[in-house]
């Protein structure tokens, strides 16, 4: 377990990571009243917030931008298993500091989550959407980099501007539309679908017949909801895990590719270096 704190004006920003060979439970509360914002990278690690006799589990993470107000009362408990590693970044800021907030953004906070600004119990969520491609590289950035100490403070500073600016412009998107999908649970089970065959997955005929959506809602919804296209969506998925295999030292480059679903190679470190800016074979 990794964690490491840094202060921005007044916001307090976590950065934590975990890896184990076992399950293990890792559960925090908040010393007061905090607004916040979690964001989860790869590991699709699981979520259950706990306050008095009510219990809410969340057990697909990965990608999840989720707002929250919580209490002392509230208690945050990630499982961290072999197989669903824990990535996530808390921007956090106090309910006293939000009209303190420099450049406007505490009036961002009281537009467009006045639900946490003005809570009604120890734990109330707020918006929460999947990240788009642009949040998804922010987040992934503080993960992979190979800065140290000052450097890597200031870069984790500079970026933590980027992805509350993304957050707050894709926020305010997804409010501001009329129509919005009605169709979330089929959507998500099209994402579970495509995670759990990320090797092999079916064709958007197939993806279809599965819902119960025809292809062009299908295609036109789950961008709606998660940023990209459905194919997109499964690249950038089928890299990020390749990503991991190699870092970790769990395969070769081709056995990654393999792993993943690519036949080719060269069509594969293609990929890979549009999506991180290096090739996998730089990987340390």
């Amino acid at each position: 377990m990794t964690r490491d704190f840094i202060h921005i004006n007044d916001f307090v920003i976590l950065v934590e990571e975990a890896k184990t060979t076992k399950v293990e439970i890792d559960a925090c509360r908040f010393e007061e009243p905090l607004i916040a914002v979690a964001f989860y990278g790869s590991g699709n690690v699981d979520l259950c917030v706990k306050y008095g006799q009510t219990k809410k589990d969340f057990h697909h993470t990965k990608g999840l931008a989720l707002s929250f107000h919580g209490d002392e009362n509230v208690e945050f408990e990630h499982t961290v298993s072999p197989d669903k590693s824990l990535q996530c970044i808390v921007v956090a800021t106090s309910l006293q500091n939000v009209e303190l907030l420099p450049n406007q953004e505490g009036e961002l906070f009281a537009d467009l989550l006045e639900e946490l600004v003005r809570p009604n119990d120890h734990y109330v969520e707020g918006p929460s959407f999947f990240m788009t491609p642009e949040m998804e590289r922010i987040v992934d950035t503080f993960f992979t980099n190979q800065y140290q100490g000052k450097t890597k403070m200031m870069f984790y500073r500079s970026q933590i501007t980027a992805l509350l600016s993304h957050f707050f412009g894709q926020l305010a998107l997804l409010q501001d539309k009329d129509s919005r999908p009605n169709n979330r649970d089929q959507l998500n089970k099209v994402r579970d679908i495509l995670l759990n065959n990320i090797e092999d997955p079916p064709s958007l005929t197939e993806l279809s017949k599965l819902i119960g959506l025809n292809t062009t809602k299908l295609k036109k919804e789950f961008k709606a909801i998660f940023g990209v296209p459905v194919f997109k969506y499964l690249q950038n998925e089928r890299l990020s895990s390749a990503h991991t295999l190699i870092s970790e030292g769990q395969a070769t480059v081709q056995e990654a590719a393999w792993q993943v679903g690519y036949d080719s190679l060269s069509s594969f470190s293609n990929a890979f270096a549009k999506k991180f800016g290096y090739r996998p074979s730089q990987i340390k």
